[in-house]
């Protein structure tokens, strides 16, 4: 209210926002909003109260942007938002953003037709060049369905550039694009085809403002991307902690992992390694049904950023097929649905693994080395830990020793857990720890501290560049062996047996008998495979270590892995998160990377090395 009781118009509430500084998250009339994050060189506009949903996200999708119901109304706002830029920047741009009445190149035909996006530019060189850097980008888009055409007005010719008529001091593009999301003849919309294209316009939009910075502006953003939101709304943080409620509230691994492993060895020795024993797992804890009706009442459409929509959707997929996996536990499906989660074994990773076998086969036969129980590896656990809560305080871990585990150590959430039967070869504990330790917990601490624990639960798909990471670091520590890399290959032929149908038994003597493995060690990696009716996780080590070998023999660089779980495929949108300042820093980096020798180890990696060539 004023002094005088009147209520405050909108412009007044945008002036006094201004001066109080960023960020600005205003509602305005008629379902308007003025939103910015921080201040920047230009503004996206949507203009109107027709229905036309794609354009609406397109601009809400902006770092600044504003929702206006009449030409009037968006006026007088970015004339007081651009002049405030303008102050600041010497330059601003506005981008409007709207669709077409009518998608009038739609029609029954044996092709595709194009699209209509209809542009103009005010009379100035700068706005003519903002809109040849998102006519650019349009052109290149990946349409899948339908190619943009664009048609180029003049601003006079324009029956859309109403606003920018109205701002003859800014720098305005006009932007127009078809409703091709809308089924033809309905009310009905394709969803994908909508999220597909909103991400194009923003894409496109960005490039156009990071040309008009760069060129107009002492602003100069590495890449259009930088310009993009640095402020996540509510609704992700809802959405990111539902998402890790659910994700929290079951613990996958341990699920699908019998819980009597020693006395089923015992059965199975006891039956001359020739009949499958019974496996008992835990009951589960959580109703999977309700599970997953939770999973997709969440609701992702009001992010009002097409990136981390697009994280949090693949989430909600990959925990979908988890949970259906949990509900089809020894049930024959359960391996089909492994298959889709983790991938079937191609004939490379195959090939690859076949050749570690068949050239370290001599290798194989050397005396055992000694070996060290699991209190021998709690203490080291222990240690390695605190050496690294010395270096963040956020790190602090659980060490857990369990009964109800086979033999071998594994990490659930921020737990180290270490099977009681646990036997290991004294010089590959530090390589061991620095896989579990130095990897996941690491990335589970330094996904943490980014405000989202998507981070650290992982993105979908996540594991495995987790593992090829994890084996590279037992590499890097110094305590790769030959023993070692026989079992990670061993692993995959078993998995690719076991996809193509070979049972428990038939998998035990593929890997005892063809491949010389110790019975207690084939036992295992056949409980492994064959856990919860068919498991093809086991094939992502060797799988992720060749993808981590040739993301390092191209020139690659493993800094963005530390920053959470993610996987390679992520690395364009971590870098996009990182330069808009959505991601911290690291909290730590591996320890492993400083070990003697890791430096001229990891020189050698760049060269282009395969797996065989880490132990030769």
């Amino acid at each position: 209210m004023t002094g005088g009781g009147r209520p405050k118009g909108d412009l007044e509430r945008v002036a006094e926002a201004l001066a109080q500084g960023m960020p600005i998250r205003l509602d305005l009339a008629r379902r308007g909003r003025l939103y910015i994050d921080r201040p920047l060189p230009f503004i996206a506009v949507h203009v109107g109260r027709r229905a036309a949903p794609a354009a609406r996200a397109a601009a809400m999708a902006n770092a600044a942007y504003l929702l206006a119901g009449t030409l009037a109304e968006a006026a007088g706002v970015v004339r007081l938002v651009g002049e405030a830029m303008r102050e600041q920047f010497g330059a601003f741009l506005v981008i409007d953003l709207g669709e077409l009445s009518r998608d009038q190149l739609a029609a029954d035909a044996p092709y595709l037709a194009p699209f209509e996006i209809a542009v103009s530019a005010s009379a100035d060189r700068a706005a003519e060049a903002a809109l040849s850097a998102f006519v650019g980008a349009v052109e290149k888009i990946d349409a899948r369905y339908r190619a943009p055409r664009i048609v180029r007005h003049p601003l006079s010719g324009d029956p859309h550039a109403g606003l920018a008529r109205r701002l003859s001091a800014f720098p305005t593009l006009t932007i127009r694009f078809a409703p091709i999301y809308r089924a033809p003849k309905s009310r009905a919309i394709y969803p994908e085809l909508q999220e597909r294209l909103v991400a194009h316009i923003v894409d496109a939009g960005l490039k156009a403002a990071g040309q008009f910075s760069r060129t107009q502006t002492a602003l100069a953003p590495p890449t259009h991307r930088a310009l993009g939101r640095r402020v996540f709304v509510d609704a992700v943080v809802r959405a990111d902690r539902a998402i890790d409620e659910i994700a929290a509230s079951f613990d996958f691994l341990l699920a699908v992992t019998p819980i009597n492993a020693d006395a089923a060895w015992t059965e199975f020795e006891a039956a001359g390694c020739a009949r499958a024993p019974t496996f008992l797992y835990r009951p589960l804890e959580i109703d999977v049904a309700a599970r997953k009706k939770a999973l997709f009442s969440i609701a992702l459409d009001r992010f009002e950023d097409p990136v981390l929509a697009g994280l949090y959707r693949e989430k909600q997929q990959e925990l979908d097929l988890q949970l259906s996996m949990l509900a089809a536990r020894e049930d024959s499906r359960f391996v089909e649905m492994s298959r889709a989660l983790y991938g079937s074994v191609d004939h490379r990773l195959e090939a690859a693994a076949r050749r570690i076998l068949e050239e370290t086969a001599a290798a194989a036969r050397r005396r055992a080395p000694e070996t060290v129980d699991y209190r021998f590896v709690e203490r080291r656990a222990k240690a390695m830990i605190a050496r690294y809560a010395g270096e963040s305080q956020a790190f602090s871990p659980a060490v857990e020793v369990r009964d109800d585990l086979p033999s071998g150590l594994m990490v659930s959430n921020d737990r180290l857990l270490i099977a009681r039967t646990t036997a290991v070869a004294r010089d590959r504990v530090e390589a061991l720890l620095s896989h579990e330790v130095g990897v996941h917990l690491l990335t589970y601490c330094n996904g943490s501290g980014h405000g989202l624990r998507l981070f650290r639960s992982g993105l979908a798909g996540y594991e495995g560049a987790q593992e090829g990471l994890a084996v590279l670091a037992e590499y890097l520590s110094g305590g790769m062996t030959v023993a070692r890399l026989r079992l990670i290959a061993a692993r995959v032929v078993a998995c690719a047996a076991m996809l193509d149908g070979a049972d428990f038994v038939e998998t035990f003597r593929l890997v005892s008998r063809d491949h010389g493995f110790p019975a207690a060690t084939a036992f295992n990696l056949a409980l492994r495979i064959h856990r919860g009716g068919g498991l093809a996780k086991d094939a992502i080590y060797l799988r992720g270590l060749m993808e981590i070998l040739a993301h390092l023999g191209g020139g690659g660089v493993l800094e963005p892995f530390w920053l959470g779980k993610i996987a390679a495929r992520h690395f364009a949108v971590m870098q996009e998160l990182s330069q808009r300042g959505l991601l911290k820093a690291p909290r730590l980096t591996p320890q492993f990377l400083s070990a003697r020798g890791a430096g001229e180890r990891l020189a050698r990696l760049r060269t282009g090395l395969s797996p065989i060539d880490l132990i030769n």
